[in-house]
C-alpha cells in the first residue's frame, strides 16, 4: 500500500471495509450502509487494489477474511474506536468517580482564607481528586503554564491581568494595615492618610522588581508615588513574625488581616482610602475554557468565593498557634530548643 493509497483511506472507507471484514458479504454490508450491493462491489475492488491483497476470498459458499483481512479488522476495530471517543460527544464529568489533578496558582494572601474551604468542598464532592496550589510564579511562567496548559486556573489581584485571558471576578475586599501594638499608628483612630502612609517603612510579599504586580504598589505608581520598602517575604505567612519584631507597615487584605490579629496582637487600621479596594479574580487560558472538568473547577472556585461574600462578617478560625507565636504574644525573644527562657 503506498502513501497515496494511506491517503485516500478516509473514514468512510475505513468503515465500509470493517463492516466487510466482520459480515463477511457484500450484501449484508450494503444493507447495513443503506447502499446499493453494486456499489459496495465496487469499493471492495478498489479497496483490493489499495491493500494489493484479495482482504475476502471463497470458502465453500461463504467469504472469509484472508490473514491480511483478519490484521486489518482488528486494527481498524482500535482505530475507529479511537476516533469515534476522541470526536463524539464529549463525555460527562462526574465529581464522584473522576481521578485527576488540578494546579491551582493562588496569591498568597488568600491561602489561609480560601484555600481551606476550597480543599473542604473538593474532599467532600470529588475524593479522588487531588489539587496542587502553588504560589504565583513569575509573569513568563505564569503566562507559559496557562498556555501549555500545565496550570488550570489563577486567582490573582494584580492591578492590569492580562487581556488576552479569560477572567471571572470572584472577591473584592477593604484594604487595611497591620502594626504591631508598640507601633505609633497602633492607637490612633481613623483611617490612615496617604502623606503619613508614605512616611512609613513598609513590609511587602511582593520584591520590587514586580511592584507593578502589586494590588498596592502597582496602585501607587498609577497615582506616581512610591512607598518605601525595607523588607519583603516570600511568603504571607512569614510576614506577621517579622511584622511583630519591627515597625514596619504590613498592607494586605482585610480577610487576611482580621485572621492574623487573632494570633497576634497587632492593629489592624484601614489603608489610605487611594488605594481602593483589592480585587480578586479568576484567569484560565481558552484552551482549557470548554473542557468539562474544568467548567466544573471553575465553578468550585466560583462557589467558595460566593459563599465568602455572603459571610464577610464571619469570624474566621485563628491561625494554629505556635511555640513561637507565644513567644512573640509575651514580648519574648524566641529562644534556640532545648533552651529554657
Amino acid at each position: 500500500m503506498t502513501a497515496h493509497d494511506i491517503g485516500s483511506l478516509d473514514v468512510r472507507l475505513m468503515r465500509t471495509l470493517l463492516l466487510l471484514l466482520t459480515e463477511c458479504s457484500v450484501s449484508r454490508t450494503a444493507d447495513f450502509l443503506g447502499q446499493a450491493q453494486p456499489t459496495v462491489s465496487l469499493t471492495l475492488k478498489r479497496l483490493r487494489d489499495m491493500f494489493n491483497d484479495p482482504l475476502l476470498v471463497r470458502s465453500g459458499s461463504a467469504l472469509v477474511p484472508t490473514d491480511r483481512g483478519l490484521a486489518l479488522r482488528e486494527a481498524l476495530e482500535g482505530i475507529l474506536h479511537q476516533i469515534d471517543s476522541s470526536l463524539g460527544e464529549r463525555a460527562r464529568f462526574d465529581p464522584k468517580t473522576a481521578e485527576t489533578k488540578f494546579r491551582i496558582v493562588a496569591t498568597n494572601c488568600l491561602g489561609t482564607v480560601f484555600l481551606p474551604p476550597l480543599v473542604s468542598s473538593l474532599a467532600e464532592l470529588a475524593p479522588h481528586i487531588s489539587l496542587d496550589v502553588s504560589p504565583m510564579p513569575d509573569e513568563h511562567d505564569l503566562l507559559s503554564g496557562l498556555a501549555d496548559g500545565t496550570i488550570d486556573a489563577v486567582i490573582g489581584n494584580w492591578p492590569r491581568p492580562p487581556q488576552h485571558l479569560r477572567l471571572s471576578p470572584i472577591l473584592t475586599t477593604d484594604i487595611v494595615c497591620l502594626v504591631r501594638p508598640n507601633h505609633r499608628f497602633a492607637g490612633r483612630r481613623g483611617r490612615i492618610t496617604l502623606a503619613d502612609y508614605l512616611k512609613e517603612n513598609h513590609l511587602s510579599p511582593t520584591s520590587e522588581r514586580h511592584a507593578h504586580l502589586s494590588p498596592i504598589d502597582g496602585r501607587l505608581i498609577e497615582l506616581g508615588k512610591k512607598r518605601r520598602i525595607r523588607a519583603t517575604v516570600p511568603e504571607y505567612a512569614i510576614a506577621p513574625y517579622v511584622l511583630a519584631q519591627s515597625d514596619l507597615v504590613f498592607t494586605t487584605g482585610r480577610h487576611f488581616a482580621e485572621q492574623v490579629a487573632q494570633t497576634f496582637p497587632f492593629a489592624v487600621l484601614d489603608a489610605p482610602e487611594e488605594l481602593g479596594r483589592m480585587h480578586f479574580y479568576m484567569l484560565w487560558h481558552d484552551r482549557k475554557h470548554h473542557s468539562p472538568a474544568q467548567i466544573w473547577l471553575r465553578g468550585m472556585i466560583k462557589t467558595v468565593a460566593a459563599r465568602m461574600r455572603a459571610l464577610e462578617d464571619m469570624v474566621l478560625p485563628p491561625l494554629p498557634p505556635s511555640p513561637l507565636d507565644e513567644a512573640l504574644i509575651c514580648g519574648h525573644e524566641p529562644m534556640p530548643s532545648g533552651k529554657a527562657i
